[in-house]
């Protein structure tokens, strides 16, 4: 049974002909945990998310010349599709959009609108290239567009922690007041720390404490602003007092460090959705089962790609979204929890997932 969850929180997805997924409809819950095989269509998915936050941005243009244009967005081309269609749910309320391109390889809306309670539609407008949600006025308090969940968007976070290489940004030094939100990349991550050092000293130690769980090594953070207030990620091994860089991290320690963060950072500035794709990259198998619980812990929204299946065993039925490909259409489905209830006796999710009994496995 899927947990209940706030009206903040997206409730159900409608999306059609955006890269590889020709068509979906899915609920959501408070936990989301998409599965499936590599090129089925998880990152696509996520990466939805992203282009919602760049409309919400008005950027939706340079978001779409940076994906190598309309074509590149619209599943298999505008030769196939010929326009792109979301609607997102937040209980009886959704913001509805149509999307088609244009001959100069432009996304221009042809449709824009907000429901209100399931029975009151309203149309924001047509024919424009950016986002009107935040230019339109409506004649009755009802429909005032922080009912519709437009702000609850615009703070949704997509982190991708992958980069941590010595040239990642997570290693750079950085301005000592960057620290609004933790960026998606972490290249705020020190910045962000000493805020919390300062003002959440609660949260901080939990993120040491979790920490340490992992990397019994791990003494504390040396959070320290230059005085030409850049901060760059510093800390101190274990009973000793000398200072190391972020690069004397393993990658999977620092990965881990910056998720810690994500899911112990204070409730009042966490993004309601919280997204994350392959979070267990580099971690140990005992990381990751601690990442699950920050998972299952956290208030907020969660939804995350993986192909762990350590990761998965932590989790219940209810919680999974299959993603498969098939014909070169990603396929999202949840789980029946009725029909996995005798496996699940003897095997746990992630044996399941192993012997292809839950799909998500590469297709022959």
């Amino acid at each position: 049974m899927r947990e209940a969850q706030s009206e903040k929180q997206l409730s159900r997805i409608v999306l059609k002909g955006f890269k590889s997924i020709a068509e979906c409809d899915v609920e959501l819950s408070r936990v989301n945990i998409l599965i499936g095989a590599n090129g089925a269509g998880k990152s696509n998915f996520i990466g939805f998310f992203r282009m919602v936050q760049q409309i919400l941005e008005g950027n939706l243009q340079g978001f779409v010349s940076l994906q190598g244009g309309a074509n590149a967005l619209l599943h298999f081309g505008r030769k196939t599709t010929e326009k792109l269609e979301f609607q997102l749910y937040f209980g009886n309320n959704f913001y509805f959009a149509t999307l088609e391109p244009t001959q100069d390889h432009r996304l221009m809306f042809t449709s824009e609108s907000f429901l209100w309670n399931l029975n009151s539609e309203r149309e924001i407008g047509k024919g424009h290239f950016e986002t009107m949600a935040f230019f339109t006025a409506f004649t009755d308090t009802e429909t005032n567009v922080d009912q519709y969940g437009l702000p609850v968007m615009q703070m949704w976070q997509v982190y991708h922690f992958h980069d941590t290489s010595d040239s990642a940004y997570v290693k750079q030094p950085h301005g000592i007041n960057d620290n609004v939100y933790l960026r998606p990349d972490a290249r705020n991550l020190a910045a962000f720390l000493y805020l919390l050092r300062e003002n959440y000293q609660k949260s901080y130690q939990q993120i040491v404490k979790t920490i340490r769980l992992v990397a019994p090594f791990f003494g504390n953070f040396c959070l320290r602003p230059s005085p030409k207030n850049l901060i760059e990620l510093e800390w101190f091994e274990r009973g000793q007092d000398v200072p190391l860089k972020a690069h004397s991290f393993s990658d999977g320690t620092l990965r881990f460090i910056c998720l810690a963060t994500v899911f112990l950072q204070p409730e009042e500035l966490q993004p309601e959705t919280i997204l994350v794709d392959e979070p267990e990259l580099g971690l140990h198998p005992y990381a990751i089962k601690i990442l699950a619980s920050l998972i299952k812990t956290v208030s907020k929204q969660v939804i995350v790609s993986t192909q762990s299946v350590e990761l998965l065993n932590e989790f219940d039925v209810a919680d999974v979204i299959v993603v498969d490909r098939l014909q070169g259409k990603s396929l999202l489905s949840r789980l029946d929890e009725e029909e996995l209830e005798e496996w699940l006796e003897e095997y746990s999710l992630g044996e399941l997932w192993k012997k292809n009994l839950l799909g998500g496995r590469p297709s022959r």
